[in-house]
C-alpha cells in the first residue's frame, strides 16, 4: 500500500540565491566504483573515422574484445541538440551483424572524465561501465554497448535540464537511434548507477520503441527529493546544480576530434545553460511545474518495461524515498535487490574485497534478465523477483515488495517543541560552498553529534522533542514499505507555531538502547501537515518498542532555518505497513558491511523507557 505524498500547507516564499556574476566551478575528481582509469593511452590516441573503429591494441582505453565509434543525432524534441555516442561493438562480428544493444544515457561519459579530469593523457571511451562491460563478457556475449551523453555534457550540444523534459527526449532519442541501426536487432536494454540509473526510469516511463528491459541501481526516484523534503533545504540544494555545472563545463581533450571539442564548449557560448541551472532548481515547491515534470514515481503510472532495481535503506545519497510509488505505479515485470547498502554496485566491494551489498551474482542475475528479454532466452536458473536484506542482515526471497501483512494506524501523542536548531553545522555549511553530484558525493555522513547527544526519552516536551512510546512488541514485527505521518497544528485558542518538523523512528530495546531507522522533514504553517519517511524495511524484535520523535532539526541531513517559534501538536498518526518475519523465504546473502556502520553512528542508550500506548501486532501464521 502506498500513501501518495500530499502536504496540507508549504511556504509560499521562495528561496533566492543572489550572484553578482555566474561562477563556473571546476568539478573535482571522484573516485569511480567502476574499473579505475588506466590513464595509459598515447598523448595522441587514435579515435574513430568514418568506416575505421578503433580497437584496444590502437588506443588502451577501448576495452579488449571491443571496437570503438563515435556517432551523432538529434534529440527528439524538435530542438537543435546534438546528442554524442560512444558506441563499442564486439571486434569478432562482421560490421554489419546485428546485435541487441546495452545503452546508458547520462552526464558522466565525457572522454576527459567522469565528474572532473581523471588526468588521461588521451582520449577515449568512458570507463564508466567496463565493470559490467568486462565483468559480463557483453564483448563475447555479442552485445553492443552505447554510452550517450547528456544535453549540456560530453560531445554533446544544448543546456543541462538535471533530468527534465530535455533530457527525457535524450533518452528517448538515445533507445530509438541504437533501436534502429543497421547492427541492431531493434532491442534495447538500458544499464546504469545512480544519474545513469535516474534516466534508465525515465525510459522505463517512456517506454520507448526498441526498450525491452532496464536495469536501475541506486536511483532517484523523484528529483525533487534531492534537493528537498516536504519543502525544506536539504544542504546539497546549491552545492548538486553547482556541480553539474562544473561537469557540463568539461572542455574536450586536445587529441578529440573538432566536432567533439566544438560540442564541449557550448556553454561558453551559452552561460545562459548554467544560469538556469542554479536558478530553476531552486523552488521547494514540489507541486510547482519544474519538479512535477521531474516526479519520475509519479510518471511511471503504466509503464510495462521490465525493471530490475536495487536499493539501499539505509542509502546516505540517492534515499528510498517514492520509491514505493514508483513500483506500485509501475505494471510490468519487476525484479530488486533491496537492502542495507550505502551508494554502490551489485558487484562493488571493499578494501577487504568484501561484497558492499553483501549478495554475490550480480553480473549473472543482470545477464540473465537481458538475455530473457532482449535475446528471448529462458534462463536455466529462476530467480526471485525480490531479495531483501533487513535490518538483521539476514535475506529473503519475495513476490513482490513490499509484502504487507497488516496495515495500521497508531495515534501518537499530542505535544510540542520549540523550533529552534537546524542551522548548519560549520562543517556542512562550509561544504555547502562545495558540490555535491549523485556520483562522487556520498550524502550526508551519520552525525556523530546526534550518537553523542541522544534523545532524552520522554512523552513531553523536552526542548527538542517530544515521543510516542508503542507497547513493547510480543513477537517479532517488521516494519515495510513507507511510513506516513500526520500533525494537526492547527491554533486552539492561540498561536499554535510555524517552522519546521523533524519525525524520526526508534527502535528502542529493553535495556533502552536506541537505534534511529527513519526520519523525514517537513514545513509546518499551521493545520494538517501530512508526507511519506523514507521506505524502510526494519525489524522489531520481540520485547522492542517504536518510539516516534517529533520535534525540531537536529541533523546534517537538512539545512533548515529555525523559526525560534513553539510549536503545538493537537493531534498525530502514524500509518505503517507491518510483515511477520516466520514467514521469510531465506536467500543467499551475507550482511552488507554498511549496515555496522550505520548503527554505530545512530545507535545511543536512552535513559529510560516507557510503558507505550499503541500496540503493534501482525498474524505470525
Amino acid at each position: 500500500m502506498h500513501r501518495s505524498r500530499s502536504i496540507a500547507m508549504l511556504a509560499t516564499a521562495t528561496l533566492t540565491c543572489t550572484m553578482a556574476a555566474v561562477a563556473i566551478p571546476t568539478a573535482t575528481a571522484a573516485t569511480s566504483t567502476a574499473a579505475t582509469s588506466t590513464a595509459t593511452a598515447a598523448p595522441t590516441a587514435v579515435i574513430p573515422a568514418p568506416g575505421a573503429p578503433v580497437s584496444h591494441d590502437q588506443n588502451p582505453r577501448v576495452p579488449e574484445g571491443a571496437l570503438w565509434t563515435e556517432e551523432y543525432f538529434p534529440s527528439s524534441d524538435g530542438s537543435d541538440v546534438e546528442l554524442h555516442a560512444d558506441v563499442l561493438r564486439p571486434a569478432g562480428l562482421p560490421a554489419g551483424a546485428k546485435t541487441p544493444v546495452i545503452l546508458s544515457v547520462g552526464p558522466y561519459f565525457a572522454h576527459r572524465g567522469q565528474t572532473g579530469d581523471d588526468g588521461f593523457t588521451g582520449t577515449g571511451p568512458s570507463e564508466r561501465f567496463n565493470d559490467l562491460i568486462e565483468g559480463a563478457n557483453l564483448m563475447e556475449r555479442g552485445y553492443t554497448v552505447v554510452l550517450v551523453d547528456l544535453r549540456g555534457f560530453g560531445g554533446s550540444t544544448g543546456c543541462l535540464d538535471w533530468v527534465g523534459p530535455g533530457e527525457q527526449a535524450d533518452v528517448k532519442a538515445a533507445v530509438e537511434w541504437s533501436a534502429s541501426q543497421a547492427w541492431s536487432t531493434g532491442k534495447v536494454g538500458l544499464y546504469g548507477k545512480s544519474y545513469d540509473a535516474s534516466t534508465g526510469l525515465v525510459g522505463a516511463n517512456l517506454a520507448p520503441k526498441g526498450l525491452e528491459a532496464v536495469v536501475a541501481q541506486e536511483p532517484v526516484w523523484d528529483m525533487y527529493n534531492y534537493l528537498f523534503s516536504n519543502g525544506v533545504r536539504r544542504p546539497n540544494y546549491l552545492g548538486t546544480p553547482r556541480a553539474y555545472n562544473g561537469i557540463a563545463n568539461l572542455k574536450g581533450m586536445a587529441d578529440d576530434s573538432d566536432r567533439y571539442k566544438q560540442n564541449a564548449a557550448y556553454e561558453v557560448a551559452h552561460p545562459e545553460c548554467l544560469a538556469n541551472n542554479l536558478t530553476d532548481t531552486q523552488n521547494p515547491d514540489p507541486d510547482s511545474t519544474y519538479w512535477k515534470a521531474r516526479n519520475l514515481a509519479e510518471q511511471a503510472k503504466g509503464s510495462q518495461v521490465p525493471l530490475f532495481v536495487t536499493q539501499g535503506f539505509i542509502e546516505p545519497n540517492t534515499k528510498p524515498e517514492d520509491i514505493e510509488q514508483y513500483l506500485d505505479n509501475h505494471t510490468g515485470p519487476e525484479r530488486g535487490w533491496l537492502g542495507q547498502w550505502e551508494h554502490v554496485r551489485g558487484t562493488e566491494t571493499g578494501a577487504d574485497g568484501v561484497l558492499r551489498m553483501g549478495r554475490e551474482g550480480w553480473f549473472a542475475e543482470v545477464m540473465r534478465f537481458y538475455d530473457a528479454h532482449l535475446l528471448g532466452v529462458t534462463p536455466t536458473v529462476t530467480d526471485p523477483a525480490y531479495v531483501i536484506e533487513d535490518s538483521r542482515g539476514t535475506w529473503r526471497a519475495q513476490d513482490t515488495w513490499p509484502a504487507t501483512r497488516r496495515s495500521t494506524t497508531a495515534r501518537l501523542q499530542p505535544g510540542s517543541y520549540v523550533d529552534d536548531a537546524g542551522r548548519p553545522a560549520a562543517g556542512v555549511a562550509a561544504a555547502d560552498a562545495g558540490t555535491y553530484d549523485m556520483e562522487s558525493a556520498p550524502g550526508m555522513p551519520p552525525g556523530a553529534s546526534e550518537r553523542a547527544r541522544g534523545p532524552k526519552p520522554r512523552t513531553t516536551d523536552d526542548g527538542n522533542a517530544y515521543y510516542s512510546w508503542s507497547k513493547p512488541v510480543v513477537n517479532d514485527v517488521r516494519v515495510v514499505g513507507t511510513p506516513r505521518v500526520s500533525l494537526d497544528t492547527s491554533s486552539t485558542g492561540g498561536t499554535s507555531g510555524t517552522g519546521n518538523v523533524l519525525v524520526r523512528l526508534w527502535d528502542v530495546a529493553p535495556d533502552g538502547t536506541a537505534v534511529m531507522f527513519d526520519e523525514q522533514m517537513s514545513l509546518v504553517r499551521g493545520g494538517t501537515v501530512a508526507f511519506d519517511l523514507k521506505s524502510t524495511d526494519w525489524t522489531l524484535r520481540k520485547g522492542h518498542q517504536l518510539v516516534v520523535g517529533v520535534g525540531t532539526n537536529t541533523t546534517r541531513s537538512w539545512s533548515a532555518t529555525p523559526s525560534g517559534q513553539t510549536i503545538t501538536v493537537s493531534s498525530a498518526s502514524l500509518a505503517l505497513d507491518l510483515q511477520s518475519p516466520r514467514t521469510d523465504v531465506p536467500t543467499q546473502g551475507e550482511r552488507s558491511p554498511y549496515l555496522d556502520s550505520y548503527l554505530r553512528s545512530y545507535t545511543t542508550t536512552w535513559e529510560a523507557t516507557a510503558p507505550g500506548t499503541f500496540p503493534l501486532t501482525v498474524a505470525q501464521g
